[in-house]
């Protein structure tokens, strides 16, 4: 697949501030899996593509459901932005042709995260948060370090982020990353332990 290509596509229908964003997930998406041993072309297309239903209305998101036959829960009716991740794999099968099995999901996971992620999907979980056209975010600093080192700390860091986040906006919050939280909270209890500001 010619990443110049997707690019161009992906550049014309992101708004500026939205295509800078994927081109440094994209760029940190390769840097983590040459670190964490994945395949980088791989990686860089998710992290290319998984924004590219970010530039659709909510009323867009909802019709391209019904195309896909994709289904809509309570979550993701209240809060409709969330379904540009599902909405954007089934655009990057069928607009892009892509195929790839771990990339579509890693697309579907990338705001929500689940439980047990495949390594793809928590290098573009993680590389969406700390790509450097972030905002300074809380922690971030710590989160970028643990990146590289141990991903399934910085998806745990970013998780409690993030639902700190929304607990303090009164916002809704998908069970799935509850459970993605609860989920990496374990698997990560022993560095709990070893550091008592990790919660």
């Amino acid at each position: 697949m010619d990443m110049e290509i997707i690019r161009e596509r992906m550049k014309a229908i992101l708004n500026e501030n939205r295509y800078q964003h994927v081109l440094g997930v994209e760029e940190v998406c390769k840097d983590l899996a040459v670190i964490h041993g994945y395949d980088m072309e791989k990686a860089g297309i998710a992290g290319l593509l998984h924004d590219c239903a970010k530039n659709l209305t909510d009323e867009e998101l909802l019709q391209k459901c019904k195309e896909y036959h994709l289904p809509v829960t309570e979550a993701e009716e209240k809060s409709i932005y969330l379904l540009h991740a599902k909405v954007g794999a089934a655009i990057a099968k069928d607009q892009f042709g892509v195929h790839d099995d771990d990339i579509l999901k890693a697309i579907t996971f990338h705001t929500t995260g689940r439980p047990a992620m495949s390594l793809l999907e928590k290098i573009v979980f993680t590389a969406d948060y700390i790509e450097p056209n972030r905002k300074p975010l809380p922690r971030i600093k710590e989160i970028r370090i643990a990146a590289y080192d141990n991903l399934d700390l910085a998806v745990f860091l970013i998780l409690k982020n993030t639902l700190d986040y929304l607990k303090s906006t009164s916002a809704n919050i998908d069970k799935k990353t509850i459970e993605t939280y609860e989920y990496y909270r374990k698997v990560d209890l022993n560095l709990a332990h070893e550091d008592p500001c990790f919660y």
